[in-house]
């Protein structure tokens, strides 16, 4: 991989790129031109080997990209392959839906546990796995460690249990609560990696695009 400095733009890119090569090789599809990629995904040919040369290219002029070789790539530089481990801190009606979702193991992510502090969560089950309490999250992470930490609970809360599981070993947070865990110094001097979730606000730009649209 290059050591120049990649854009965000390409990075979010890449997990679409991902994507539409597994429905690709679900469909039986072995080799894929960029122009034939372009027209699925609509993003046009030259950015599509323009994002790829960033890390090498893949391809061959004339013949294009091996669907499965570029998929394995891809899926390496996203990290996919490293076998990440999540817990879910929040068992509410979305730590639940995270829990149940099937999708995150085949693409390497891993859940090893759900906690919540309310106590009359704790016990239950949520997808295979049992509710903990989160006054075990400092022992249970000793005994397996674990990545990403997804954090569905309440945003009063976000910040405090952010910055304990980042002493004990937690680098990445896929934060859905609306706190700002970035301006953590706990958090910034150990490097770690929040992504923000903001589903309200998502919901707000499809509401305005609505709005455009009926002007």
């Amino acid at each position: 991989m290059s050591d120049k400095k990649i854009s965000p733009a390409v990075i979010h890119r890449l997990p679409r790129y991902y994507r539409y090569l597994s429905e690709l090789l679900d469909e039986g599809v072995e080799r894929i031109s960029s122009g034939e990629l372009s027209e699925r995904m609509h993003v046009t040919a030259s950015q599509i080997r323009q994002d790829l040369n960033n890390f090498g290219g893949f391809g061959q002029q004339g013949y294009g990209y091996q669907v499965a070789s570029l998929k394995e790539e891809i899926g390496r530089i996203l990290g996919i392959d490293r076998g990440h481990k999540v817990i879910i801190v929040g068992a509410g009606n979305l730590g639940q839906a995270l829990a149940n979702y099937p999708g995150f193991e085949k693409r390497g992510y891993v859940i090893t546990g759900i906690f919540d502090s309310d106590r009359e969560k704790c016990g239950k089950t949520a997808g295979e796995l049992t509710v903990r309490h989160t006054d075990e999250l400092e022992s249970f992470l000793k005994n397996t460690p674990a990545d990403i930490a997804a954090l569905t609970l309440p945003r009063v809360a976000a910040r405090d249990v952010a910055e304990s599981l980042c002493r004990n070993g937690v680098r990445g947070f896929w934060n859905f609560t609306s706190a700002e865990l970035i301006r953590s110094e706990v958090l910034q001097k150990a490097g770690a990696v929040v992504e923000n979730v903001h589903l309200a606000e998502s919901l707000m730009r499809l509401s305005y695009a609505l709005t455009e649209c009926d002007m």
